[in-house]
């Protein structure tokens, strides 16, 4: 992997060269002075001479005016876009090679100098993505009018075997977080996702094209948020949320962006805010109204705005929502997108924690039973098991509350990660103040207090 990269360092930069060169000689065939050119394209001597060195890679609407002004009929503004599918087509085989990598083995403890990886993708992920939120943003209004102009009658044509690309990578990223165990290893195949799809989103573009590369910039940032999520970095989890809500909605595809906001609702119901959630899940439901009816999104509104309820101790208006949610069974088939992974299988579960967190065990326990029978994840198996711990402590049954805690610390062991289900533990942790005179209790609240506090903070 590093030979590769190395090698496509040392290429990107003979190719920046030689399109450099070319800018030089077109130039000088006029002639102008690099100050004359720059004033005709707004940028600087010195930029100039950067750019002609190749240590400099303006995009491409100085290619396009540089075009014009030294009348070179296409062939500079042909240069720079070979150059483009070129480093993309490096940037792909190297997120390819990639996701192929070993490195440590599933399960192994994190070193010290991985959390500090893992800090610098983080810090770069969330500026590549709030770089890109800022473009999404700025309207065409606040640009220079003959830039407009121009962007309009010249857009970026991509290739649409790339735009496939991308999108088949965006369901690889998913594949992949779905299948590791530490889900703090998909940061940096992210970040290179997101670095791809900003370059693109920073050049002008034909309409189509930009609405499918917002549908997947709001497809990839709802997966980093759930690295984040995760990882228990809920502030980074939200702003991811809330950008991947502006790209779905720039895109108009209403389920994504039903799905963005209904994840940003879970933050709040994992932080006990139930009441904060509740506006955000009522806004998704409204959007998911307006999308496919074929998919699951609506559905799955209703079972978090379910778990909303029952946080607010409303057993009645969870039930209204746990039934709206079981519809989901007369779909035709389950729902694979990535960002979408709600079906029938799922319902059990989302029943069995609203009845705990309504102090329900008796309508709990055996949904939960049936699905530690079943073929579940790892990180689904050890949320099943904190909330049968949770039944232990609500029957005061401290043998239940032993083995099932016991067992979820397992779990956690076994992917190298709190996140979500060490975030259950903690709550759990409260629940056994009325047994820790009981030797064994307190050696799991130990366990679970020096587990959860090894988690990094985000």
């Amino acid at each position: 992997m590093g030979t590769f990269m190395g090698r496509r360092s040392v290429a990107e930069v003979e190719l920046r060269r030689a399109l450099g060169a070319s800018l030089a000689a077109y130039r000088e065939g006029v002639p102008l002075k690099q100050g004359d050119l720059g004033r005709l394209t707004h940028y600087s001597r010195t930029s100039i001479a950067h750019i002609e060195a190749g240590r400099q890679f303006p995009g491409r609407e100085f290619w396009s005016t540089a075009d014009r002004r030294l009348d070179a009929r296409g062939a500079l503004l042909a240069h720079y876009d070979r150059v483009c599918r070129q480093e993309k087509q490096w940037q792909i085989a190297e997120l390819r090679g990639a996701s192929r990598d070993g490195g440590e083995p599933p399960g192994a403890p994190p070193r010290d100098d991985d959390w500090r990886r893992d800090d610098v993708n983080r810090r770069e992920l969330i500026r590549l993505m709030t770089l890109t939120g800022t473009l999404l943003a700025i309207p065409a209004s606040a640009l220079d009018a003959e830039r407009v102009a121009h962007a309009a009658a010249h857009p970026r044509r991509l290739d649409p075997a790339v735009l496939t690309e991308y999108e088949r990578l965006n369901a690889a990223l998913w594949r992949t977080y779905s299948g590791t165990r530490t889900k703090r290893d998909v940061l940096p195949l992210a970040r290179r996702q997101v670095a791809l799809l900003k370059k693109c989103l920073d050049e002008p573009q034909r309409a189509e094209d930009r609405r499918r590369l917002c549908l997947l910039a709001g497809d990839v940032f709802q997966l980093c948020g759930e690295i984040f999520f995760d990882g228990g970095g809920y502030a980074d989890a939200a702003h991811c949320y809330s950008i991947a809500a502006h790209a779905s909605k720039e895109a108009r595809e209403y389920d994504l962006w039903a799905c963005a906001m209904t994840r940003h609702a879970f933050i709040s119901i994992y932080e006990r805010e139930h009441r904060s959630a509740v506006p955000l899940l009522d806004g998704a439901a409204r959007l998911a109204e307006r999308g496919d009816p074929g998919r699951a999104t609506r559905y799955w509104v209703a079972a978090v705005r379910a778990q909303a309820s029952a946080g607010l101790g409303e057993l009645a208006a969870c039930r209204r929502a746990l039934d709206e949610a079981e519809e989901v069974v007369h779909l035709p088939a389950p729902e694979h997108t990535g960002w979408l992974r709600f079906e029938s299988s799922r319902l059990d579960g989302e029943r069995a924690s609203c009845f705990v967190a309504l102090g329900r065990p008796d309508l709990a326990e055996g949904p939960l039973h049936a699905l530690l029978r079943a073929d579940i994840s790892t990180r689904r198996r050890g949320g099943v098991l904190t909330d049968l711990a949770v039944v232990g402590a609500q029957r005061r049954d401290v043998d239940q509350l032993l083995l099932h805690g016991a067992a979820a610390l397992d779990t956690v062991r076994q992917t190298a990660s709190a996140g979500y289900v060490g975030r259950k533990l903690d709550d759990l942790r409260g629940r056994l103040v009325p047994f820790l005179g009981n030797r064994h209790v307190r050696f799991l609240d130990e366990q679970i207090r020096a587990v959860t506090a090894a988690a990094p903070e985000q």
